[in-house]
């Protein structure tokens, strides 16, 4: 990390989170934020879904809510980009505060609750999207919506031609009964308006499924099931937890979901028995405590084709993406892989 944005996170730190975060995302419009741009290499390059990516380190939802600071994302580094999430109509989300940092546990707890500007705004800035990098899009449902399965839908057929990939998001544990939707039949509904949506689209985009870290063994088997009748392109595991287990942090008793280094062996675990169960008959994303190229190597070795992160930029700034980029391509080389697809789920069995 350099001198300048370890200055910049210090100051940052001073804010409450949310503010912080918003002041983060004006740094990325202005310029003012780290970008190393293209970061790949013929080890790094990868394709995941039909999506050509430089490299497999990817930024999660949530950090850019509204797609207003694309341009910047697109020089950070990333491999590949997801904002959102959004909903068809705007919501202003949980009242404040609902975004805590869990410092002593390299961790944090949002309740946020899909606040959003709503799909016809975030589709006008998606519009205008540079054309440069891979950009995906997290699918949300209004809290008060009569027909939430709908809700993802829709906002695809009106985001959609703007995307390389979407992501049906049933897996939040802030928005109330959504989470209800990962059962097996509400599932299996929901993708199939959501495939119908993508099939009215005359740009192919991929179509991702999030899970929940807290699905038991059935609950697991019940989404790969659904998953691979589907026709969706791949999942994304995983969102955020409602465990709490081993937190030292004062903020540990608050509502909401934990992401962070806490998550990082249970989102792995998860990912690993995804990856057996699908056995690489569609691509995964792994996402929960990638906080170094060790952790995002682990995930790949799991079972991941990529790599998501969010909650690590707390801590270890932008410059972070360098660095776990970098990182992998060492850790690939050193064990003698030629490509990050040669590498994907070879230490699975160590997470079973």
């Amino acid at each position: 990390m350099s001198v300048l944005e370890q200055a910049g996170l210090s100051l940052l730190r001073r804010f409450d989170p949310e503010r912080a975060h918003g002041l983060a995302i004006r740094a990325l419009q202005a310029g003012i934020a780290p970008a190393p741009g293209l970061i790949t290499s013929d080890r790094l390059r990868c394709n995941v879904a039909g999506l050509g990516l430089p490299n497999p380190v990817g930024l999660a939802a949530g950090f850019d809510k509204n797609a207003e600071a694309l341009l910047g994302l697109s020089r950070a580094g990333f491999g590949f980009v997801e904002v959102g999430a959004a909903t068809p109509r705007p919501q202003p989300g949980n009242p404040r505060p609902r975004l805590f940092r869990l410092t002593e546990d390299a961790a944090a707890i949002n309740r946020f609750g899909f606040n959003n500007d709503g799909m016809m705004a975030i589709g006008a800035r998606l519009a205008k999207r540079p054309r440069d990098m891979v950009l995906g899009l997290n699918l949300g449902a209004n809290k008060d919506s009569a027909d939430r399965a709908a809700d993802f839908a829709q906002v695809l057929a009106h985001c959609g031609p703007f995307v390389d990939f979407a992501t049906v998001n049933v897996s939040s544990p802030n928005t109330e009964k959504l989470r209800d939707l990962q059962g097996k039949d509400a599932l299996a509904a929901l993708l199939a308006g959501v495939m119908a949506a993508r099939d009215g689209l005359e740009n192919r985009v991929a179509i991702f499924l999030k899970i929940a870290p807290d699905l038991d063994a059935d609950g697991l088997k019940d989404v790969a099931d659904v998953a691979l009748a589907s026709g969706i392109d791949g999942i994304i595991s995983t969102n955020t937890t409602l465990s709490r287990d081993g937190l030292r942090s004062p903020h540990a008793a608050e509502t909401g979901g934990l992401s962070g280094q806490p998550l990082f062996d249970k989102s792995t675990r998860a990912l690993a028995r995804l990856s057996q169960l699908t056995d690489g008959r569609m691509p995964l994303i792994g996402v929960g405590g990638v906080g170094s190229a060790a952790q995002a190597y682990e995930k790949i070795k799991a079972g991941a084709s990529a790599v998501q992160l969010y909650t690590a930029l707390v801590y270890g700034g932008l410059g972070l993406v360098r660095e776990i980029a970098e990182g992998l391509e060492e850790c690939l080389a050193s064990d003698g892989f030629g490509t990050v697809a040669e590498a994907v789920g070879t230490g699975r069995d160590a997470w079973l």
